[in-house]
């Protein structure tokens, strides 16, 4: 036994003792950009490595003596190296592999230089003309995030609005709400299908479509000037350089309904169409025009859901023509538990009353998909066309099941259990679409000539039809709740259009002035924007007031109705035609000073926008009109101190234009709240800066850090204003505001390892009118209503917004995994009409992960979303004696609001490669 130890011993000695270490990094010739996935061969051994996310490479325990080294990796040129390895020797190593192209006699398709990975977005940003951050698909395809609304929040300074089911919507770049950005796909801006708005849901597109994300936060001449905080730029996958077809298909599954059942309706059984459209103007409806189809619900467990994808391009005529269609499909199931209070306020200095609590359960299902193709073509060494299409729908169905206790009336009594309830149900179809089409050609007129130009046609559309609203009455006693008699009903039928057609044209010319070279460029552009919108709405009331429910009926669908207003409000403003016509152009320079780069110019934009109310009854401004014309000046300046180190500094000035419902002073009831335009709105012109510092240490690694500051005139904000004897929730022009703060960006790779970490502080400044109702002596001790300036944050602005993302990737074993987790600080949700009545949502973590495992062509992977299950949480500041005894107003000092959880959800899929 000694003996065997002894030669064990002695083995596991010599191998220490007798090997040696081989180390080292692999870039690529070309770009210097590390290459993840390399392999290192020791010929004529079982000794391998492979690059980790840092392109760096170690293999252990090679014995001494000399050894021919090889490096392979797909779209490179292999490579070898001959190496002695000593005993206890380190050897380094720098390789660089050489990318395999095939060289046409119009065209070089490059197979090495990947845009789409992490090193690529990094020297993209490095070389940008202006301050931005980017994206990868790669990043993309392994984050947990499955369409762009939720990918654009790991991005430095942008923060997303959420939609009712938890899952991200709008973008917040730098604090400034999602009115202050706009939304372009492959560089052109794309019509919004909002029923009021101009921003662009961004949660209508799938992630997987996407090439790489894209978010300027400074301007240049050549782009449109109506970007105070940003602009989002979806760049659609393009043909690649070989064929290229992938498959991916998963099932996910949300928590939330593992507890509950979903509540749904037959969505297709409804009315498209409202009996006036049907039926023509001066028609009276009856019952029967109404389908009971969105008064049927079932309740049951939702099917597991369906996620799927559809990659395929190719190149063609010699590598002349490159094809790519991509295709992708969700179906989910998704909904939220919620706790909502409505209040009061009498006296000011007290804080708001609460009068009443609305327990409210979520069932939407989203049908989500998107299919967009792209054929590009190159005539020869100086002309290429490309002809985009790309087409995205959004369909959710939503029920919204509600309970409402009385707090103030009624005989409320949380001890007894004791209370008057109102019941109501909603069932509400909305579709969304998007449709672009652009055209492009590039033409190289001569070494010093170049011109680009650019047709596009795009729409956007949004529908409501047979929005549902049923209420009931009913009774607590005992804790026992119950309904009791039918109270109304509304029927709603809502839908609108965006059409633009656009045309681009920019003209480059190269100069050079003296030593310095110097390129100019002109250009503009001329859309005409279409929006057509329909409203109009139906109330119901019982046929027999006292319907009573287990008496007279049992199912929704059971009730019989009047038609209290048989034509319909479609008689309304809210049934108008609009139309903006945009003209703009532009002179921009670039120039080279041997480390300074200096792009600036000016910017000319008119702006014609108005409408047309179809029904002015009533109105006192049924046509509106503006025109304006701006002039836009900026400047970015890159300076290059050092090698991998840029110093920025940037000035532009922007504006925001009111949207076409916000100049539209027709009255339109909200459940919350009644809205209203301002026919006088004017629009917001604001000035920037901007100072970054970048340092790309490694091709995939980057340091950011900059400030930032904004001057906006005449913002645009919400809030809740009172004209006469009504208060309307309307848009309106408050002076001047600030904006300033802060951002860091930090990727650093160890091997297998990574991080990803922002942090971005904000501060923003505005003073808006608000009311006071106090108590005064001087009027006998009675409420006494005035108007006081109140400073407070912008709308939508957090004071912190953190990201940290951790990264493991072993290529060699095909592990891909991502622990991500963001934080965004406490923010303003509803500007409240008094003084201390301000809406905030609490500031929030939400932690997200996702893992994947490659098996040759063959990729398995899952995510889980929402982990620790964070709630929105909306409150008052301050608190009211009041509602001492209230349900769940458990925030201390403060006045709970709003309170909605969603639960965790999961997906697992595969994904193939052919």
């Amino acid at each position: 036994m000694r003996r065997i130890f002894f030669l064990l011993f002695l083995t596991a000695f010599s191998l220490i003792s007798f090997a040696g270490v081989i180390k080292g990094r692999i870039v690529s010739h070309e770009t210097g950009e590390v290459l993840t996935g390399a392999v290192v061969q020791i010929e004529a051994t079982h000794y391998t490595g492979v690059t980790g996310l840092d392109g760096s490479f170690t293999i252990k325990n090679v014995p001494a003596g000399n050894y021919n080294l090889k490096f392979s990796m797909v779209g490179y040129h292999g490579a070898s190296q001959k190496l002695e390895v000593t005993s206890d020797g380190i050897q380094s190593l720098n390789i660089e592999l050489s990318a395999s192209h095939t060289e046409l006699s119009s065209v070089i398709v490059t197979a090495g230089k990947d845009k789409n990975g992490e090193a690529g977005a990094r020297s993209l940003e490095r070389n940008a003309n202006q301050v931005m951050n980017i994206m990868s698909a790669k990043a993309i395809e392994v984050s947990p995030d499955m369409t762009v609304a939720n990918v654009v929040q790991r991005i430095s300074g942008v923060s997303i609005e959420r939609n009712s089911n938890g899952d991200g919507q709008y973008a917040i770049l730098r604090g400034m709400d999602k009115r202050y950005n706009y939304t372009l796909v492959n560089g052109i801006k794309i019509p919004s299908p909002d029923d009021k708005y101009r921003y662009v849901p961004l949660d209508i597109f799938p992630s997987d479509l996407l090439d790489r994300l894209e978010v300027y936060k400074s301007l240049t001449p050549s782009m449109e000037g109506d970007a105070v905080g940003g602009v989002v730029n979806m760049v659609m996958k393009e043909a690649p350089s070989r064929r290229l077809f992938t498959v991916n298909l998963a099932t996910s599954y949300s928590e939330l309904f593992m507890n509950r059942d979903f509540m749904s309706y037959d969505a297709k059984g409804i009315n498209g169409k409202s009996p006036y459209e049907i039926h023509g103007e001066g028609y009276n409806a009856t019952p029967q025009d109404f389908s009971k189809a969105s008064s049927t619900y079932s309740w049951k467990k939702p099917m597991p859901e369906l996620i799927g994808g559809l990659t395929y391009g190719n190149r063609f005529l010699d590598n002349k023509l490159g094809v790519i269609v991509s295709g992708s499909l969700q179906n989910t199931y998704r909904g939220s538990n919620s706790l909502f209070y409505d209040g009061e306020v009498v006296d000011t200095t007290s804080g708001v009353r609460l009068t009443s609590m609305q327990n409210r359960q979520y069932s939407e299902q989203q049908l989500r998909y998107g299919v967009h193709a792209k054929a590009d073509y190159h005539l020869d060494d100086r002309n290429s066309l490309s002809l985009y299409s790309g087409y995205m729908n959004l369909t959710n169905t939503q029920t919204r099941d509600a309970i409402q206790t009385q707090l103030t009336i009624g005989g409320y009594d949380p001890v007894a259990g004791n209370a008057t309830l109102s019941y109501s149900t909603r069932t509400r179809k909305t579709t969304q679409h998007i449709w672009s089409n652009t055209l492009h050609g590039d033409h190289k007129l001569s070494d010093k000539w170049r011109i680009d130009w650019s047709a596009n046609y795009a729409k956007a559309s949004s529908e409501r039809p047979d929005n549902t609203t049923i209420s009931l009455d009913g009774v607590e006693q005992n804790f026992v709740k119950t309904r009791t008699y039918v109270n109304k009903s509304s029927r709603r039928w809502e839908h609108n259009d965006d059409q633009d057609l656009s045309g681009y044209l920019n003209l480059s010319w190269l100069q050079n002035i003296g030593q310095t070279k110097v390129e100019w460029k002109f250009g503009g552009l001329y859309r005409d924007k279409k929006r057509d919108n329909f409203y109009n709405n139906y109330q119901l009331l019982p046929a027999n007031p006292y319907y009573t429910y287990g008496k007279d009926f049992t199912d929704y669908n059971q009730i019989q109705w009047n038609v209290q207003n048989p034509q319909g409000s479609v008689a309304s403003g809210q049934t108008y035609n609009a139309s903006e016509k945009i003209a703009a152009g532009y002179v921009q320079f670039k120039a080279y000073l041997h480390k300074l780069e200096i792009l600036g110019g000016v910017r000319v934009e008119n702006t014609n926008q108005g409408y047309v109310m179809k029904y002015p009854i009533g109105e006192d401004n049924p046509v509106g009109n503006q025109k304006y014309t701006d002039v836009l000046p900026s400047i970015n300046l890159k300076y290059t101190p050092w090698d991998k180190t840029n110093i920025r500094l940037s000035y532009y000035r922007a504006v925001n234009r009111p949207g076409f419902s916000e100049i539209n002073p027709a009255p339109l009831v909200q459940e919350e709240y009644t809205e209203k335009g301002d026919p006088n709105l004017k629009h917001a012109v604001a000035d920037n800066i901007d100072l970054r510092y970048e340092y790309f240490p490694k091709p995939a690694e980057q340091f950011m850090a900059g400030i930032f500051y904004k001057r906006i005139q005449n913002p645009i904000e919400y809030t809740l204003q009172a004209i006469g004897h009504a208060t309307y929730y309307m848009p309106g022009n408050f002076g001047t505001a600030t904006n300033y703060g802060a951002e860091l960006d930090w990727i650093k790779y160890f091997s297998k390892w990574g991080v990803k970490m922002n942090y971005t502080y904000t501060n923003s400044s505005i003073t808006t009118p608000k009311m006071k109702r106090v108590r005064d002596d001087s009027h006998n001790g009675d409420l006494y209503t005035t108007s006081v300036n109140v400073k407070r944050s912008l709308y939508g602005q957090s004071a912190h917004i953190a990201n940290i993302s951790l990264l493991f990737k072993d290529v060699h074993h095909g592990w891909d995994a991502q622990l991500a987790a963001g934080y965004t600080g406490p923010r303003i949700v509803t500007v409240g009409q008094f003084v201390g009545t301000d809406q905030w949502q609490q500031g929030f973590v939400q932690m997200d992960v996702s893992a994947e495992k490659s098996f040759k062509h063959l990729t398995v992977f899952a995510k889980a979303n929402n982990l620790l299950n964070t709630p929105t949480t909306v409150f008052i500041k301050g608190s009211n004696a009041n509602n001492a005894g209230v349900p769940s107003q458990d925030l201390d000092g403060e006045t709970l609001i709003r309170r909605d959880y969603y639960q965790r959800s999961y997906v697992l899929g595969v994904r193939y490669k052919f």
